[in-house]
């Protein structure tokens, strides 16, 4: 896969308000893949600046996903998606 086009969305809360999740001190890998499907797999800019979603956008086929974000350590730091342009 090209590099996707990652773009963050501000849902106008601002920081967020409640503590993180502890289980996740240096951020959590998202894995929205199916089994034995192709997948990608991209890193997500970390931590987001506010509450709000990370917009994934696939370069090679019409796959598009949102990741929610808060601005905290448990936010996400990457995430492998369903991609039949995949070739793995």
């Amino acid at each position: 896969m090209k590099s996707p086009h990652i773009t963050f969305t501000a849902s106008g809360r601002g920081k967020a308000r409640c503590q993180p999740d502890p289980n996740y001190p240096h951020g959590m890998a998202i894995d929205a893949s199916s089994p034995s499907a192709p997948t990608c797999f991209t890193m997500i800019p970390y931590p987001a600046p506010e509450c709000g979603l990370w917009i994934i956008e696939c370069d090679e086929c019409p796959m598009r996903l949102a990741i929610t974000a808060a601005g905290r350590p448990d936010d996400p730091i990457s995430v492998r998606f369903p991609c039949p342009a995949a070739r793995n």
